[in-house]
C-alpha cells in the first residue's frame, strides 16, 4: 500500500487508533490472530512507512519471523499465563548490542561492527518472548537533540515530516509514534528518550538510575546513562521496565533490591499526593508549551493531588554540570576508538601509531561527537581539572542534596519536557551552547539518578505534540508511572500523527 493511500485510509476511519501492549497480548490470547501474523503487519508497515521519516536503519525480517514463530509455539505448550510481551515485535535503538547484528551507533566509527553479545536489558525481552523487528536511527554515538547527525540521515517527525523527531533516541520514538513499532528501547544520557518522545507524542520513561542494567549499551557518559522504554501508554512504559529492571553482575552500578513489579501499582489514584512546580523549568518555554503543562496541573488538582510551589537554588547549574562532567565521561569512554581494537581505521597512508590515531579519529567522528571529546579533554587537563570537572562534581553533590530535600516538601515535580514543540531541521541558534538549552529540563534526572517520564499533555498551535515532565525521587518508579497513568487516563489526548502503521479492527 502507498504512503497517500494509507494516509487516506487513516483520515476515513478517523485517525490511528493506538494499541498498547495489554490489547495486543489479549488478542494473542484470545488467539484473534498469532504472533506470526502480528509481525508481518508490522513488517509490512515497515516498508510502507518507513522511506517517509527513516525511524529503521536496519529491518531484521528473518529473525522477527523465527522469534514470532518460536512464541508461538511456545504459547501453545504453556499452561499458565504467557509473559506479557511474549510474541509481541519491538525495536531497539542502534546502540544496544544484538549478538552477530550490526550495533553502529549510527556512526563510521562502528558502521560494520557486530555484536559478539547480547545487551542484558534485550537478553530480558529476549527471554520474555519479545520480537526484534529491527533497529531504529539516531543521533552519533547518541549526542544530539535532533537526530540528524548519523550516517544514515535524519529522522523525521510522524506528525510533521519538516520537524525533527527530537533526539538522539529520535528514531524508537518516530517508530513509536508512527505505529511502526509498539515498543522500543532507547536510551536516556540527558534526556535523549525524554525529549523525542515529547517531539512525537509519546511515552518515554527514564528509570531510577541503577535499576536497569547497563551492560550491553554502547558507553556514552556512564554516570547518566540509562536504558530507557519508550511506548504509546504509561502501562506499556510499566510492563517494560518491569522486564527489564533488576541487578545485573554485568554491571556495577546495578542496585541490589527487592524489584517489585510497578504495573501492580498503578491504579490512577494520586488523591494527596504532593506535586511540585519549579517556575525556573517554565522560563524560556512557548506559550503553548507551559499553557499545556498547566492545564495538566488543574487536571491534577482536579483529581485531588496537592499543587505546591517549591524552589531548587542550584537548578540553574544543572545544564553546565551535565556537560562538563558528561563531556569528560565520553573522552574517556571515547579512547577506546583509536583504529587499532575495533572498529574504523583510516585507509591514508600515516608516518606513525600518533598519525594512524589522528586520521583514524578525524575522518570517523562527526562535529558533534569531535566537539564533545574536545571540551572534555579540555576539562581534564592538569590546568583545568580542580576548575572545571572537580567543581562539576561538587556541585553535582550539592544539585542532588538540594533535590533531596525539596522531595521532603512533594512527593513529585512537574514541568515541560522541551522548551518548545518539534523544531524544523533548519533551525539555527546563534551558537552551540543556545542549541544545548533545548535540554534544560530533562538533563536534571541524569545528573542526579532520578526517575523521570514524559507523556503528551496537548498541542501547540500547529498541532505538533507537547509533553510534560514529571520528575521522582531515587526509587520511586512506581509513583511516577502510576501519577503519569491517572493523568494519561483522565485527559485520554487523541493524537494522530500523519503518518501511521499498523492498525487493529480485530
Amino acid at each position: 500500500m502507498q504512503i497517500v493511500q494509507m494516509m487516506v485510509i487513516l483520515l476515513l476511519k478517523g485517525g490511528v487508533k493506538v494499541s498498547s501492549i495489554l490489547h495486543l497480548s489479549n488478542l494473542l490470547a484470545r488467539k484473534e490472530i498469532s504472533s506470526v501474523e502480528l509481525t508481518k503487519k508490522y513488517l509490512s508497515a515497515i516498508n510502507n512507512i518507513n522511506p517517509s521519516i527513516n525511524a529503521y536503519i536496519s529491518v531484521t525480517e528473518e529473525m522477527a519471523l523465527l522469534q514470532a514463530q518460536k512464541a508461538d509455539d511456545m504459547r501453545k505448550q504453556l499452561k499458565g499465563d504467557a509473559p506479557l510481551l511474549l510474541g509481541i515485535p519491538m525495536a531497539l535503538k542502534d546502540n544496544l548490542a544484538v549478538r552477530g547484528f550490526k550495533t553502529t551507533c549510527c556512526s563510521k566509527t562502528l558502521e560494520n561492527f557486530k555484536s559478539t553479545y547480547t545487551a542484558t536489558a534485550v537478553q530480558k525481552l529476549f527471554n520474555n518472548g519479545a520480537i526484534l523487528l529491527g533497529k531504529t536511527n539516531m543521533d552519533e554515538f547518541a549526542m544530539g537533540s535532533y537526530s540528524n547527525t548519523g550516517i544514515f540521515g535524519a529522522t523525521f517527525n510522524p506528525y510533521d515530516t519538516a520537524k525533527s523527531a527530537g533526539g538522539s533516541s529520535g528514531g524508537s520514538a518516530a517508530a513509536v509514534s508512527s505505529r511502526i513499532a509498539p515498543y522500543t528501547l532507547g536510551t536516556d544520557t540527558g534526556g535523549s528518550a525524554r525529549q523525542p518522545a515529547s517531539f512525537c507524542g509519546v511515552v518515554g520513561y527514564k528509570p531510577t538510575y541503577g535499576t536497569v542494567s547497563r551492560y550491553g549499551a554502547v558507553a556514552l557518559a556512564s554516570s547518566f546513562d540509562q536504558i530507557s522504554p519508550i511506548a504509546s501508554t504509561v502501562k506499556d512504559c510499566a510492563i517494560v521496565y518491569d522486564t527489564i529492571k533488576g541487578f545485573d553482575i554485568n554491571d556495577m552500578t546495578t542496585i541490589k533490591q527487592n524489584y517489585a513489579p510497578c504495573l501492580d501499582k498503578i491504579n490512577g489514584n494520586v488523591k494527596g499526593v504532593k506535586i511540585g512546580i519549579a517556575t525556573k523549568l517554565f522560563e524560556n518555554c512557548s506559550k503553548d508549551v507551559v499553557d499545556s503543562v498547566y492545564r495538566a496541573i488543574e487536571t491534577y488538582r482536579g483529581l485531588g493531588a496537592e499543587i505546591v510551589d517549591i524552589t531548587i537554588p542550584t537548578i540553574e547549574l544543572a545544564l553546565p554540570i551535565y556537560y562538563i562532567i558528561g563531556c569528560a565521561e565520553i573522552s574517556s569512554n571515547f579512547g577506546r576508538y583509536d583504529g587499532i581494537r575495533y572498529g574504523y581505521k583510516t585507509n591514508k597512508s600515516y608516518k606513525d601509531i600518533d598519525d594512524m590515531i589522528s586520521k583514524t579519529r578525524s575522518e570517523a567522528f562527526g562535529d558533534d561527537v569531535k566537539r564533545r571529546i574536545m571540551l572534555g579533554i579540555y576539562f581534564l587537563s592538569k590546568n583545568n581539572f580542580n576548575e572545571y570537572y572537580l567543581k562539576a562534581i561538587q556541585l553535582r553533590n550539592e544539585l542532588t542534596s538540594d533535590f533531596e530535600n525539596v522531595f521532603k516538601q512533594c512527593d513529585l515535580i512537574i514541568s515541560p519536557t522541551t522548551p518548545t514543540a518539534a523544531l524544523s531541521f533548519d533551525f539555527n541558534p546563534d551558537n552551540v551552547v543556545d542549541k544545548y538549552k533545548a535540554d534544560i529540563c530533562v538533563v536534571i534526572a541524569n545528573v542526579c539518578g532520578l526517575p523521570a517520564i514524559s507523556l503528551p499533555c496537548g498541542t501547540d498551535s500547529n498541532g505538533l505534540p507537547v509533553g510534560m515532565q514529571l520528575i521522582g525521587p531515587k526509587n520511586s518508579d512506581s509513583r511516577v508511572l502510576n501519577t503519569a497513568f491517572a493523568f494519561e487516563n483522565t485527559a485520554n489526548l487523541k493524537l494522530n500523527p500523519t503518518l501511521g502503521g499498523v492498525t487493529y479492527d480485530i
